[in-house]
């Protein structure tokens, strides 16, 4: 399993016309369920006059989190397609809300699934990638005297100091690369038997 991927780092919009009917599409980074269903109740009270709040959302590195809700359109015609755009461009830790206002003419299947596929490319399109990496937090207890190794170990590895504290007993929490975890663990513990 690679050890990055890629998210949205901005909230960004997108926007679709067909036949009057309009679609707003949000793309928000996400990390939680609670984030998303917060983000839902936020856009359904906001456009509590649309017809429809269409979304997608994927979560993890994995990307083994996903949800498609049509939110009243016909099976498939809505969620899908938005997810289908996630997908496609690879991303996670993503919601994709499309807020559909009712131009009075019936779009038919096809005609709904490119308009929610077009609005959400369009907050993809938007929206600023990047690449991040899946990271394991090491905590690593060690006598004082081992300071200047300890530290060593950080300077060649570089891995993230989220705290440190010095006692009797130093500890250090260290953040770092999932593919490079394992290693700066067991050069510490060689540390300790040294």
């Amino acid at each position: 399993m690679s050890d990055e991927f890629k998210t949205i780092k901005n909230t960004s919009e997108g926007f679709y016309s067909e036949k009057r009917s309009k679609f707003l599409a949000f793309a928000h980074h996400v990390e939680s369920i609670d984030e998303v269903k917060e983000l839902i109740a936020q856009y359904r009270k906001k456009y509590y006059d649309a017809r429809h709040v269409c979304y997608a959302y994927m979560l993890g590195a994995a990307r083994e989190e996903f949800r498609a809700n049509d939110d009243g359109e016909p099976s498939s015609t809505a969620g899908k397609p938005i997810l289908g755009q996630i997908n496609s461009n690879e991303l996670t830790d993503i919601l994709i809300i499309v807020v559909r206002y009712y131009g009075g003419v019936n779009l038919g299947t096809s005609g709904l699934i490119i308009a929610y596929r077009e609005a959400a490319a369009d907050a993809i399109a938007h929206a600023e990638v990047e690449t991040r990496q899946v990271e394991e937090v090491i905590t690593y207890d060690f006598p004082y005297v081992m300071m200047n190794d300890v530290m060593r170990i950080v300077k060649e590895m570089q891995p993230r100091i989220i705290s440190q504290t010095y006692e009797n007993t130093c500890q250090i929490k260290l953040s770092i690369r999932q593919s490079e975890a394992e290693q700066l663990r067991q050069r510490l513990e060689k540390l300790s038997f040294s």
